[in-house]
């Protein structure tokens, strides 16, 4: 169902607020900055997969439950390896000003909702 011209404008309004306002969650979520992707991380986690998938199958034909479970085990450590992104990305999180003064007011072991909340609260009063 396709939005209406109202939902439209705020859609866009809150888009707008949100790449104003959140410039760190933008250059984090946002595809611009990515680079390129790890090849050789990923040739490893399919080769890894690969090779697990081939052990699993052995596993189950030869009824060794212990070398499938490690083939199993072998296959997911491949695809974790292939899909998971670079640490290379460090730059952008510490190019990031703070607002200067103590932006911390949240307790310690506030939990992660609150924190959001009350950054929220604090950008639609104008403070942050």
């Amino acid at each position: 169902m396709p939005l209406s011209e109202q939902e439209q404008r705020l859609l866009e309004e809150m888009e707008r607020n949100l790449y104003k306002n959140d410039a760190d969650f933008v250059a984090t979520v946002g595809g611009g900055g990515r680079g390129r992707p790890n090849y050789r991380a990923i040739v490893l986690g399919v080769l890894l997969a690969v090779a697990g998938a081939g052990a699993l199958i052995g596993g189950v034909a030869s009824q060794l439950t212990v070398v499938g479970v490690l083939g199993f085990a072998l296959m997911f450590v491949g695809v974790l390896v292939a899909i998971t992104p670079s640490k290379r990305r460090g730059a952008t999180a510490t190019s990031m000003p703070t607002g200067g003064g103590s932006t911390r007011t949240a307790k310690p072991q506030a939990g992660f909702m609150d924190r959001l909340n009350e950054r929220w609260d604090r950008r639609q009063e104008g403070r942050d």
